[in-house]
């Protein structure tokens, strides 16, 4: 069955996430956290400030495989993207990259690192010194 490998997958991302650590320098940050299952994710960019594009990405927290997996998914996709093209990422494009069926409590799961994205992309104040 191909949901096997979807699984396999995230469980990859979830037993060695990419972009996973701390971002010195950060420009942007994002939290978010999921009490139904205990995620919590700070999602953190370096943005170039001429081309406004995605230097660097790191995030780190705690959570579930789907939310951990999926959060190490976006952070490749949105690697040396713009402001502005990260910003057209949708929650389907999230849940597309899982590739599996989500209950309604794993699709916040699935959307906490997505959550935080939105937070970076639009700040309501400056990120703190990391």
């Amino acid at each position: 069955m191909a949901w096997d490998m979807y699984q396999e997958v995230i469980l990859h991302h979830y037993r060695t996430p990419r972009n996973f650590g701390p971002l010195e320098g950060a420009t942007r940050e994002g939290e978010e956290s999921n009490p139904l299952c205990g995620d919590h994710i700070t999602l953190r960019l370096k943005v170039d400030p001429k081309s406004q594009k995605i230097d660097e990405v790191r995030f780190q927290g705690d959570g579930c495989a789907i939310s951990v997996a999926s959060t190490s998914m976006l952070t490749e996709k949105i690697a040396g993207l713009t402001l502005e093209e990260a910003g057209r990422i949708t929650r389907d494009d999230v849940l597309g990259m899982l590739g599996i069926p989500l209950s309604p409590v794993r699709v916040k799961c699935a959307l906490t690192g997505f959550s935080a994205l939105g937070k970076a992309l639009h700040p309501a104040t400056p990120p703190a010194a990391t």
